[in-house]
């Protein structure tokens, strides 16, 4: 079986994440979207809330999964038997990084592979960073997220 983990903060999860997760799902037996607690990024949302509205985001798919985590990634991958980690490069600036990473997780993790997918052209710009400060300011997020991320931006920011 051909797992694949798909691994990010998700805060928050976005259209451009769906688009990954949906074409993964067409690619893999199962996959895996692992939401990181990432908290030296300060998250606008708990770890439990990313991953439910993760879960509801992508309820439409029946292979794919979200669960959190807050361990090293190359361990957690052993820990969910994947064999794939698959990450989202949205432009050329993301390449280096990633390529850093995938090399590092060779390193740790030799029997797991990298796949590097890119978002449909028109959610190639859209990271959880601008879509949270456009929330936080006030803008109309709602092209770039799912109704139920909408609302809890709405919740976070203006309540």
């Amino acid at each position: 079986m051909n797992t694949a983990l798909y691994p990010g903060t998700f805060d928050p999860i976005t259209k451009g994440h769906t688009d990954l997760a949906e074409r993964a799902s067409k690619l893999f037996d199962r996959v895996v979207v692992a939401v990181a607690a990432s908290n030296k990024k300060n998250p606008a949302f708990e770890l439990e809330q990313r991953v439910e509205l993760a879960r509801e985001v992508l309820s439409h798919l029946p292979n794919v999964e979200v669960v959190g985590f807050s361990s090293l990634l190359a361990h957690f991958v052993k820990e969910v038997d994947a064999n794939i980690l698959l990450r989202g490069l949205r432009a050329v600036s993301d390449f280096e990084y990633e390529f850093q990473l995938a090399n590092m997780n060779r390193q740790l993790a030799p029997q797991v592979e990298s796949l590097f997918l890119t978002p449909s052209e028109k959610y190639s710009y859209i990271s959880s960073t601008l879509v949270r400060e456009i929330a936080s300011l006030g803008g109309d997020i709602s092209q770039f997220v799912h109704p139920a991320v909408h609302e809890a931006l709405l919740k976070r920011y203006h309540d």
